[in-house]
C-alpha cells in the first residue's frame, strides 16, 4: 500500500518508517543522526556540567495539579531544594512540573530535560530559564539524568517513570555506576510491584537476587526522601560527584 492509502497518522508513520530505502538513502540519513546525536551529548555535557549536585524527579505527566502526588511531589521538591540540592525533572506536566514548581518555590535550581513527542510533552513554565534543555533522542536524555543525579525520586507513573527506574537499577546492579539513592514515593501505589518481584522474579523464577531489593527505599513523605539522600551521604562521607 502506498502512504496514502492509509486512513489515519499511525498506519502512515508506521508506513513511513518501515518502507525499504535504498543505500544512499541509509548512508544519508545514519550520518547526520550521527552528527546531530553528537550535537546533543555535547550541548547536555556543557549545560549539565555547571549545575551542580541535583536530584532527578520522574512520574507521570498525566498527573493532575489536583492529584495527592502532584501536591506530594511539590513538597519533595521544595525540601530537596532547601537541603542544598537542585531539581532535575523530564521538564514537562504533570509530576514533572510539581517537581520544577517545588524547586522553584524553594530557591533551588530548576532543570528541565524535555523531550520531543507527538503528544503529552511540553515544557512547564518552572524551569529556570538557562536550564531548559531539548533532546530528540532518549538515551541522550537519559545519560544526563543518570550522569548528573545525586539520587532518583520516583513518583507514581506510566511506562516512561518504570523505564528511568529499571535503568538506573540495571546500572547499578552491573556496577555500570556507583550506587546512589533511589527512592520509591508511595507505598500504596509501588507496594504491587515489590510484592511481584519478590514472588516471581526472586522467588519462582530466580531472575534477580534478593539483595537487589535493597538497592531502592519505599518512603511516602517529603521528610523521608530527604532523610534517605542525607543518610546515604553521610553513612559514605561523600560529596556531590561533580
Amino acid at each position: 500500500m502506498r502512504l496514502e492509502d492509509f486512513d489515519n497518522d499511525e498506519d502512515k508513520v508506521i508506513q513511513d518508517k518501515l518502507k525499504q530505502k535504498n543505500w544512499n538513502e541509509i548512508r544519508t540519513n545514519d550520518s547526520w543522526a550521527i552528527f546531530k546525536i553528537m550535537a546533543e551529548f555535547v550541548n547536555g555535557y556543557e549545560n549539565m556540567g555547571r549545575i551542580g549536585p541535583c536530584v532527578s524527579i520522574f512520574g507521570s505527566a498525566r498527573t493532575k495539579p489536583e492529584d495527592p502526588y502532584y501536591l506530594l511531589a511539590e513538597k519533595i521538591a521544595y525540601k530537596i531544594s532547601k537541603a542544598g540540592y537542585g531539581v532535575i525533572t523530564g521538564g514537562g506536566p504533570g509530576i514533572m512540573e510539581a517537581g520544577n514548581k517545588g524547586a522553584h518555590l524553594g530557591g533551588g535550581t530548576s532543570v528541565g530535560l524535555n523531550i520531543v513527542l507527538p503528544f503529552e510533552q511540553h515544557f512547564n513554565p518552572y524551569i529556570d530559564g538557562d536550564k531548559n534543555l531539548n533532546f530528540d533522542y532518549f538515551f541522550v536524555r537519559k545519560v544526563m539524568f543518570v550522569k548528573y543525579s545525586q539520587g532518583f525520586v520516583v513518583m507514581p507513573g506510566g511506562f516512561g517513570t518504570l523505564d528511568e527506574l529499571f535503568e538506573a537499577m540495571t546500572l547499578i546492579q552491573t556496577k555500570k555506576i556507583a550506587k546512589f539513592p533511589i527512592i520509591l514515593v508511595g507505598t500504596e501505589f509501588w507496594s504491587g510491584l515489590i510484592e511481584w518481584v519478590k514472588k516471581v522474579l526472586i522467588e519462582r523464577e530466580h531472575t534477580v537476587s534478593p539483595e537487589d531489593l535493597n538497592l531502592m527505599k519505599i518512603v511516602d513523605t517529603e521528610d523521608e526522601v530527604v532523610d534517605v539522600l542525607d543518610t546515604f551521604y553521610k553513612k559514605y562521607n561523600l560529596k556531590p560527584n561533580f
